[in-house]
């Protein structure tokens, strides 16, 4: 087929139209495009005006992300919001901020900006449309095989992906070629804007579409043809090794209070093969950024090795990795710098936990909450005398004397800590409870003997949650 036929078959409103249907959004969802004005995007915003036309069903955002890294980034947003206007689509300009310092990729930086400009946008439900092609995702494979990849990373951008959970990321371009994009922008008479810097080379994107790609075609013509088949079929393989994964690691995750921990004894049963992919997909499952090949292997070497007593602290990126009693626990470095210290005491109105209907939510720092409800069912602290000072205490003191309902015998804090396995950087989080200077409960953990409502009585749950 001729380019002019192939530039004039090209629907990109029907393309649209079977990457939603494909998709399954729904009824109401909002179809937000990531709108650069660059000619990718600009055709991608004429169909989708031309998809909206004939669907009323969905909600349509444009959005531009003003990073002020350009001069032209005024004009730009001036263009968008003109040719915004002439499509008739709602249009969202969002000014980020990106992070150019040390040891920082300002093209991971501005992608990354992009995205939470995006996601901001977005609700449950609700798609991202892309203008990614056929050539772009010959870049992404070659750019994979340049920081050796495995398969996952080969597979590079599927046409469809979730984004964010809840949310789809779909890319109707993607099997379009650069060529036949531009040839048709070109045949409708398209105004678009040009991103000088996609002209420079330092930026690796750049230097593979500017200098390494057009030899390669010379050489291979098909070559991104066939790269996204291979892509393809590295998708498939990572879809059967996620879908093992997912239906083999269970059975090594233990749920706790403080959160899920990987049981290592189990792990390292498994063939070192199998510890590097349930290790990786612990991590993904939690939502963190898996490490490099080498990092995993150093990683899992130290937390296998380790003496059951020892302590092993891990910091990757914003990956945090503790061992404790024999499993692996994971948490954000960002999270534990940010959080706020949480109160040693804070006082609670007595009267309040008296009334009826007894309800509210308190504040203990910057992410962490604890709700108190008046109930009279379930395993709940008996009410306070009128008279008692009732409190929520933190970092109590090790060798206070506890002595649960379901223990036979009085213990100190800190055995009990140990036995109920809760790790020593989650134990000052603990919210206890205490009714003057006596403890009546460890919130998620035990109530003290003495305390545990009568069966027909009413009484107070507490339960500690993280916003």
């Amino acid at each position: 087929m001729s380019a002019d036929r192939m530039k004039n078959d090209l629907d990109v409103a029907d393309l649209i139209a079977d990457s939603v249907a494909s998709s399954g959004i729904k009824p109401g969802a909002k179809l937000v495009l990531a709108y650069s004005g660059g000619v990718d995007s600009e055709l991608l915003a004429l169909g989708l005006s031309e998809f909206a036309r004939e669907h009323h069903e969905y909600r349509y955002l444009l959005v531009h992300v003003h990073h002020g890294m350009s001069d032209n980034a005024d004009a730009w947003v001036a263009h968008c919001e003109s040719r915004a206007e002439a499509y008739g689509l709602a249009i969202s300009i969002k000014r980020v901020v990106v992070d150019t310092g040390p040891r920082k990729s300002a093209e991971a930086e501005a992608r990354n900006a992009r995205y939470d400009a995006m996601r901001s946008q977005m609700e449950p439900g609700d798609a991202l449309l892309t203008a990614h092609h056929l050539d772009d995702q010959l870049e992404t494979v070659l750019l994979a095989l340049t920081r050796g990849l495995g398969p996952k990373g080969l597979a590079a951008m599927g046409s469809m992906q979730v984004f964010c959970k809840d949310k789809q990321l779909i890319r109707p371009l993607l099997s379009i070629s650069r060529e036949l994009i531009e040839a048709k922008a070109q045949a409708v008479g398209l105004v678009h804007i040009t991103d000088e810097s996609n002209s420079d080379d330092k930026y690796d994107r750049n230097f593979l579409r500017l200098e390494i790609i057009p030899r390669l075609k010379a050489r291979w013509g098909a070559i991104a043809t066939t790269a996204s088949r291979s892509a393809f079929l590295c998708a498939q393989q990572q879809a059967v090794i996620d879908a093992e994964v997912s239906e083999r690691l269970p059975i090594f995750i233990s749920s706790r209070q403080g959160g899920d921990s990987l049981d290592l004894g189990l792990l390292g049963a498994q063939s070192s093969n199998w510890q590097s992919l349930l290790f990786r997909g612990f991590i993904e499952q939690l939502g963190f950024a898996p490490p490099s090949q080498s990092q995993l292997a150093q990683v899992l070497s130290q937390l296998l090795t380790a003496r059951r007593d020892a302590k092993v602290e891990l910091k990757l990126g914003d990956l945090l990795i503790r061992r404790y009693q024999g499993h692996a626990f994971l948490g954000s470095v960002t999270d534990e710098t940010d959080e706020s210290p949480i109160q040693q005491c804070i006082q609670v109105d007595t009267s309040s936990l008296l009334d009826k209907d007894a309800e509210m939510s308190l504040s203990l720092s910057k992410r962490n909450r604890l709700s108190i409800v008046k109930v009279s069912l379930a395993d709940r602290v008996r009410l306070p005398d009128s008279s008692q000072l009732v409190s929520i205490r933190f970092s109590v003191k090790g060798s206070t004397r506890c002595h649960p309902v379901n223990r036979d015998k009085v213990r100190e804090l800190k055995k009990l800590w140990q036995e109920y396995g809760i790790p020593p950087w989650e134990r000052a989080r603990v919210p206890c409870i205490f009714y003057g200077e006596q403890l009546v409960c460890a919130v998620g953990y035990w109530i003290e003997t003495g305390f545990l409502c009568e069966q027909d009585e009413c009484g107070l749950v507490f339960t500690s949650y993280q916003v």
